[in-house]
């Protein structure tokens, strides 16, 4: 055992212990970071503003505090940067992360002193539960690389600012900077294929123990690393046992991922965001990932179908029940009050509270009143392409409401690695599935409001060309998996096998 495994072990034990025993006291703590949250915002020109002075109950918190958005919270997020202090919390942002949002345009996201370590200790924390659990503590002394956005930062209103991945870039400990790929000359390269070219030439030679990423851009890097080595994965990189990824579900990818690789590794799945680090895979015996209940997050729960009502059913974490889908709303020590973060997630337990992502508020369709969600999608899916052997490499679907002959149906482009070969049948076959799990969709179906969905097949590397001439190639950029309108499926077109 090496020097950094060697020190690893005890930290691992200490800190998996540490969070065992906070799975205990969820709700109690989260009472606190809300009491705590109060207490500190009542300061502010929004805690001003929303009374939070006498404001001593999560009830009366909802009542003081509604619901919103980014286009709501933009006014405050204006102010802080024009130079302004003690806007949404204490002082002024230490970063604001930079995303891309489908309706406000880009995003500014605040991230105060009292937040940052909320994103690092997270990421921290699900490798040493990973340690933990299965005593393996090798990876620590090999090469990592997290593949993500560039860490050089602008100045918006004198606050440092640029892409979450490249804030945290800042943020890794001293320890690991000399493990960690690519240099920082490669990971500043903005366009992302040359950028992915330089990590390859920088990696391909040397002992890459831990990989981390979104799953479609690191099957990217897999594939340029295949085309120049030659080899698969496990054999450029022998001692390659740990992939970490989050940002999209990732069932869809894992079949070409561990093709890639030759073999299968232990994977860690992790639930980070700009507006907080929410959840992380503490365990390889459960289902779910654990919610991050002490981490200067306070959480509630709208039930998904609510989500856009006027006053809809707003629950702290004491009051969620398994299997329930549910729009996710927090505030935290970064500023964010009753924030919409747009995902929904489904509880798979509440000892301790462990979560799945099931999609987004905004990504799904409902044209006709089916509200099809990417969860019910997904395993439609992949679970016609697992039964014949097929690996899907990317998807999207979208409502077709005008037609030229026939009834409106759901459209449905699909990138194989090898497409069935009769497609007639593999879409029936997911249609099915689909009418299965969604009985809105099945009932329309039946009252012939709608036809069976029809399947496009896009080419080989067609979402990547698609992504390519939107510029969102690379990076933290995902393909939304619905839209409500057509807009991708519009351009997908192009791409058509």
């Amino acid at each position: 055992m090496k020097f950094k495994s060697l020190l690893a072990k005890p930290f691992a034990a200490y800190i998996y212990s540490k969070i065992q025993k906070e799975m205990m006291h969820a709700v109690a703590d989260q009472e606190a970071i809300l009491q705590n949250q109060i207490k500190t915002g009542c300061k502010t020109v929004f805690g001003r503003g929303h009374r939070l002075d006498d404001v001593h109950t999560y009830e009366e918190y909802k009542q003081a505090v509604p619901l919103r958005d980014y286009e709501q919270l933009k006014p405050y997020i204006e102010k802080i940067k024009q130079g302004k202090h003690n806007i949404l919390w204490k002082g002024q942002p230490l970063y604001f992360a930079k995303t891309s949002g489908t309706t406000s345009g880009i995003k500014y996201i605040p991230i105060s002193k009292d937040s940052v370590n909320n994103h690092i200790d997270t990421a921290r924390n699900a490798l040493l539960c990973y340690m933990a659990e299965t005593g393996k503590h090798d990876f620590a002394d090999g090469k990592m690389i997290f593949l993500s956005g560039s860490p050089t930062l602008e100045r918006i209103g004198g606050i440092p600012t640029g892409r979450l991945s490249g804030i945290v870039n800042h943020h890794v400990p001293r320890y690991l900077r000399t493990n960690q790929l690519p240099s920082i000359e490669t990971n500043c390269i903005e366009d992302w294929e040359t950028k992915l070219d330089q990590i390859v030439a920088e990696t391909i030679g040397q002992n890459m123990t831990l990989i981390s990423g979104i799953p479609p851009w690191v099957q990217m890097y897999f594939d340029r690393l295949q085309a120049k080595g030659g080899k698969k994965i496990r054999e450029l990189f022998p001692d390659f046992s740990v992939l970490v990824h989050g940002g999209v579900n990732f069932e869809p990818y894992r079949p070409s991922l561990m093709d890639s690789i030759g073999g299968a590794v232990d994977t860690i799945e992790t639930y980070p965001a700009s507006e907080g680090f929410i959840a992380f895979q503490d365990s390889r015996e459960h289902e779910g990932l654990l919610l991050n209940t002490n981490s200067g997050i306070f959480f509630e729960f709208v039930p998904a179908e609510e989500v856009f009502d006027e006053n809809p059913t707003r629950l702290s974490l004491k009051e969620v029940k398994t299997g329930v889908n549910y729009a996710l709303i927090l505030s935290s020590n970064a500023g964010l009050w009753a924030y919409n973060i747009g995902d929904t997630v489904k509880f798979v337990s509440t000892e301790p509270y462990r979560l799945v992502v099931t999609g987004r508020v905004k990504h799904f369709i409902s044209a006709f009143g089916e509200h099809v969600i990417a969860e019910e999608v997904e395993q439609s899916l992949m679970s016609v392409a697992g039964a014949e052997g097929l690996r899907v490499t990317e998807f999207t679907v979208a409502p077709r409401i005008q037609v030229a002959e026939g009834l409106p149906h759901h459209e449905w482009f699909v990138e194989f690695e090898e497409a069935p070969q009769d497609l007639s049948s593999f879409s029936l076959q997911v249609d099915r599935q689909l009418r299965k799990r969604n009985i809105y969709y099945d009932d329309l179906l039946r009252g012939n409001i709608l036809a069976p969905l029809k399947l496009r097949v896009v080419r080989k590397n067609g979402f990547i060309d698609y992504m390519k001439s939107v510029g969102k190639l690379g990076g933290q950029n995902k393909v939304p998996r619905l839209s409500n309108d057509r807009l991708i499926a519009e351009e997908l077109m192009r791409f058509l096998q």
